[in-house]
């Protein structure tokens, strides 16, 4: 049912220099809106542009950017472009004027914007008529072939009612059979330790919630829903009969009122799961999701003997890597073409070559999306949550070993989720994974580094510690070299 449940239709940013390998143009670059900064500015404006197929294929979205227009004259333009977009044929004149850049950064992002469904399929020389409005601080469009009618369905119109929409990582999670096959192993091997009759889902995972309903006939399902709420129990009941549940099989419900509810005093968790997903969690750190652990505890009470916890344990893992664009784009301002910026920088979150005393922050990204990166060391698991106990402050360290030469800008870490006792399913939110963000450690200057087998003076090692404080959610990390 890919109505009911949808990228959220809005502009997403994007370092879409990553995504070269895995896009097919199928139209040369167009012009959309002209804004003109020497007038004022409109609130609202809507523009119809016809646009012809370069390519035969199906449109899955439409990637925007700037051209900026540098001088009154028209003589000189900056584009922030992805590096794989040529000059459209209609500039040509131009060329030898713009600007391309070259270097990455992180503010140069592109916009997408995800066409909904499956996409639009289109013929190579068609016309497609595209709809673009923009308002005070969005761009939204339409598109459809001369065939088509932009008027939404009656189907359209009434599954808008239980609709879901979730970013474009996640409806890609979700789409991934491998990740998919991985769930449903770890909830049969679950099942299989301990016949459930209640079955708890405690994040906002939909997933779960179905496969659940679906696998565990016998038993009665329980979702929380935190952040989908009400709009997570009108989608379970929407798609209970093509997954082969009945409506009254599944059940959504607070924390609060599970705890409290007289109905569930009498009955004990048998199995309490998650992904973990937390709706609503966008750009969070990765440690931000041991809510699980924290909502696992708080329902401590309610657990049977020997309840089983799916994940079961999660991995502080990490590795020194070299972020050479990344940490050229955050590192701190000082003067630029004559002027001290250098008050901006805690405004702006500079990271790089900050002033004695203070920190570095770990922040979150999408380390594929970060423009150049290398592995500088193995990956180490620096501590361990461990999810059958109740939450408790914890702390670890482990020694990274440099395998190359170069430079090293910071340390990425993630966890990966181990979702069963014998530990033969673990889920993995490292780096090489594009659905989730991780969080980066930029050093305050470039190390010079280099295996154990180098005859060169530089670091061979490194010492991580970190430590989890359950009552703010935050993770310290220290560092030094050797």
């Amino acid at each position: 049912m890919d109505s009911a449940l949808c990228v959220k239709r809005q502009q997403f940013s994007m370092h879409c220099d990553a995504l070269e390998e895995d896009i097919k143009l199928l139209s040369e670059p167009f012009k959309v809106f002209d804004f003109d900064f020497w007038r004022r500015p409109h609130s609202h404006r809507v523009m119809e542009l016809s646009v012809q197929a370069t390519n035969t294929g199906t449109v899955h979205a439409i990637i925007s950017w700037w051209l900026l227009q540098l001088d009154e004259k028209g003589t000189i333009f900056y584009s922030t472009a992805p590096k794989w977009i040529s000059c459209p044929s209609s500039m040509e004149g131009f060329n030898s004027s713009i600007s391309w850049s070259q270097n990455w950064c992180d503010h140069w992002k592109q916009c997408v914007w995800f066409i909904p469904k499956k996409g639009l399929s289109l013929l190579k020389d068609e016309e497609v008529s595209l709809l673009a409005v923009h308002t005070d601080t969005s761009i939204s469009y339409e598109m459809k072939t001369l065939s088509q009618n932009l008027e939404l369905g009656q189907s359209e119109l009434s599954a808008q009612k239980y609709q879901i929409t979730l970013l474009p990582e996640k409806i890609a999670l979700y789409s991934d059979v491998n990740w998919r096959c991985s769930m449903l192993k770890a909830i049969k091997n679950a099942m299989k330790q301990k016949t459930p009759s209640l079955c708890v889902v405690v994040d906002d995972s939909i997933f779960l919630a179905v496969a659940l309903a679906h696998l565990a006939k016998g038993s009665h399902v329980l979702s929380l829903f935190p952040g989908l709420q009400e709009k997570g129990a009108q989608y379970l009941q929407a798609v209970a009969a093509a997954n082969g549940y009945s409506k009254d099989h599944v059940e959504v419900q607070k924390m609060s009122e599970l705890l409290t509810s007289q109905s569930f005093q009498e009955k004990q968790i048998d199995l309490l799961v998650g992904e973990p997903f937390y709706y609503g969690n966008n750009s969070v750190l990765p440690w931000q999701n041991l809510r699980f652990w924290k909502d696992r505890s708080l329902l401590d009470s309610v657990l049977s003997e020997g309840a089983v916890i799916m994940p079961c344990k999660g991995l502080l893992k990490a590795c020194a890597m070299s972020l050479p664009d990344l940490w050229q784009s955050h590192q701190c301002l000082q003067h630029v073409e004559g002027f001290d910026h250098s008050v901006v920088n805690s405004t702006i979150g500079a990271c790089g070559g900050l002033p004695p005393g203070q920190e570095n922050p770990t922040l979150p990204f999408s380390v594929w999306q970060c423009g150049e990166s290398k592995k500088m060391s193995d990956i180490v698991t620096i501590m361990e949550f461990n999810f059958l106990k109740t939450i408790s402050p914890c702390s670890g360290k482990a020694k990274v070993e440099f395998i190359t030469h170069g430079k090293c800008h910071g340390f990425v870490l993630w966890i990966d989720w181990v979702m069963d006792t014998e530990q033969s399913i673990v889920l993995s939110t490292g780096p090489e994974q594009r659905y989730w963000k991780q969080g980066v450690k930029l050093l305050k200057e470039p190390v010079a580094v280099g295996s154990h087998g180098s005859a060169t003076t530089d670091c061979h090692s490194a010492d991580i510690e970190t430590s989890f404080d359950p009552s703010t959610g935050d993770l310290i990390v220290d560092y030094a070299f050797s």
